[in-house]
């Protein structure tokens, strides 16, 4: 993942230069992973200037603001939450697992990260997997009580067994659905979701890229473990790279993109709503926009997405931040509820020029 900053009005270039978070005592290592102290503070509007809270087809319910004093918490690329969305899984790009439970009020609002840990991520070995050109890990996947873990740099895919506690577990290497040579060093696979098996993919994996275009300027994808296996491409526009991905339960993919033109341009998060019945080897794919932020509103690098049923059987969507180590930017957990199928007339361009 190239670094960025969300804290751009005012910021010179220079100012984004990493700076590495305080360090503190570490607990004992439990079943391959050690606790961890977090801290949370609610975040109650979306919009920094006006009580909004209607975005294209999603309504914002709350969120966190997060931090700790092990520098372990940091680079967030993706996660996936369990039990109704009490308890999370969640991978850094320096490969370190993060897993917790979320406390939530009466309402099912965010209020509170307890029974935090961390552990590293081991490779096929079960080794530790050294420095960040091994160890980046970018894509999360959980299909059963199967983690399915993406990498950069060194493009793979690796599977790791209990999706509860992964820890301890070695990772066995998966196929890659799209072809090695067509994936860039820093640009590669991004996105890992499995699809609902009473779905038009029946339970297969969808891989994206963020970044790894073919001659037409589309973003390299692939099926995996379904009943159509290898590579599609997602039409892409200018500027939006893909972050993370999730289906919906009626199959449909949600692709989470994410637009950042320079310190002084602007950062923006946006997704769209890809038909799960167009998906499949060979296919050009794209979709409505359904959602879109920027910097008037309380987004960060967004990386991570996951959907969810509640216990009213409403869909949500669970989104969180990359903040690459920097003190400029935040780890942050945005929520919002699915509100409308964004597939109506309008809905594609969610905010008024």
């Amino acid at each position: 993942m190239r670094h960025l900053s969300t804290r751009l009005a005012g910021v010179a270039l220079a100012a984004l230069i990493l700076a590495p978070l305080p360090s503190s005592a570490r607990a004992p290592v439990v079943g391959g992973a050690s606790p961890i102290a977090v801290t949370a503070s609610r975040i109650e509007a979306f919009s920094r200037t006006s009580g909004r809270t209607r975005y294209g087809a999603l309504e914002f319910i709350g969120g966190l603001q997060f931090s700790s004093g092990d520098n372990r918490l940091k680079g967030i690329s993706s996660m996936r939450l369990r039990d109704g969305g009490r308890r999370f899984l969640a991978v850094t790009d320096s490969g370190v697992w993060f897993a917790g439970a979320f406390r939530r009020d009466e309402a099912g609002r965010l209020k509170g990260i307890e029974d935090a840990v961390m552990a590293p991520m081991l490779d096929a070995q079960g080794e530790d997997m050294g420095g960040k050109a091994s160890a980046d890990a970018e894509a999360l996947a959980i299909r059963g009580d199967e983690v399915f873990v993406g990498f950069e740099r060194n493009h793979r895919i690796l599977s790791y067994r209990g999706a509860a506690t992964p820890f301890a577990a070695p990772g066995r290497p998966v196929p890659l659905p799209i072809p090695r040579r067509e994936l860039r060093a820093n640009r590669g696979i991004e996105t890992i979701a499995a699809s609902p098996k009473d779905g038009p993919l029946a339970g297969a994996l969808v891989a994206v890229s963020e970044r790894s275009l073919d001659t037409q300027g589309r973003l390299y994808a692939g099926l995996l473990g379904g009943r159509r296996n290898g590579p599609f491409t997602v039409e892409r526009e200018t500027d939006w790279d893909v972050t993370d991905g999730a289906f919906l339960p009626d199959g449909d993919l949600l692709l989470l993109e994410r637009r950042y033109t320079g310190p002084f341009g602007g950062l923006g998060s946006r997704i769209r709503r890809i038909a799960g019945e167009t998906i499949r080897p060979g296919a050009v794919v794209t979709g409505p926009v359904i959602f879109e932020a920027d910097l008037s509103d309380e987004i960060d690098n967004m990386e991570g997405l996951d959907v969810w049923t509640d216990d009213a059987g409403a869909t949500r969507l669970t989104l969180v931040s990359d903040d690459n180590g920097s003190f400029l930017q935040r780890n942050i957990v945005l929520e919002f509820r699915l509100v409308d199928d964004g597939k109506a007339a309008g809905l594609d361009a969610p905010r008024a020029p």
